[in-house]
């Protein structure tokens, strides 16, 4: 499993970019300082992609970058508020192979890491198997397991997993789907969407007595880690 280390000071877009690109097959480490930075890196399980920020509370990204780039192999993303032409061109004399604005999506992150551990001849390891799909059927409101265990559902779930399924494996804001799930005359808050998700997950592993692929993202959304088909 590919390792990325994750050197940012705030804590939610640290844990944020952690849990995503866990929910797709990586191994992450995340830090808030320099420090931490070079103990990790010193580490018997060096990473292969350091995703860095430039404004630490113990170094600064650019002195950073130049210093990972003199003495490991590693890939460097640095992703920062700093989104000025001159800061970019000097994120990329410093040793950063790709250079994001802290706006980038979570998607786009990881095609990121991808591309970069691509053009470096070291493509991610994944462990999906392509024949343990969900079949959600749109006719008759069913979602079967892999192991061919089907599960009725509501009105409600249906269309919470029908957007899920179609998110393709990516995050599904929040916002979207509570917009989905609301009816004429009632409203749906953030307290009824974790609700049905926490329903709907007892429900899954209850009728097909697997674990429900349904992971939620935090401060995003959700999203659905399995293969999943809808007919």
């Amino acid at each position: 499993m590919t390792h990325v280390l994750i050197v940012e000071d705030e804590p939610r877009l640290r844990t944020d970019l952690a849990d995503f690109l866990e929910l797709k097959d990586f191994k992450t480490t995340g830090v808030a300082t320099a420090r931490d930075m070079r103990r990790v890196l010193a580490g018997d399980n060096a990473p292969s992609v350091v995703i860095l920020d430039v404004g630490l509370p113990d170094g600064n990204g650019f002195d950073l970058a130049g210093e990972i780039r003199r003495s490991h192999s590693c890939g460097i993303i640095m992703l920062t508020a700093l989104g000025d032409s001159d800061d970019r061109i000097r994120g990329f004399e410093s040793g950063a192979d790709i250079y994001l604005v802290k706006d980038s999506t979570l998607r786009e992150v990881e095609a990121a890491i991808r591309s970069l551990l691509r053009r470096t001849g070291n493509p991610p390891h994944t462990t999906t198997d392509h024949d343990d799909q969900w079949i959600l059927d749109s006719t008759s409101w069913t979602l079967t397991a892999p192991n061919q265990h089907a599960l009725k559902l509501t009105a409600t779930e249906f269309a919470f997993m029908n957007v899920l399924c179609k998110c393709c494996g990516e995050v599904c804001q929040r916002e979207r789907l509570m917009e989905m799930l609301t009816r004429p005359k009632s409203s749906f808050d953030n307290r009824h969407l974790d609700a049905v998700v926490s329903r709907l997950r007892r429900k899954i592993e209850l009728h097909s007595k697997l674990p429900a692929p349904i992971k939620a993202v935090y401060g995003v959304g959700y999203t659905f880690t399995a293969i999943a088909t809808v007919q």
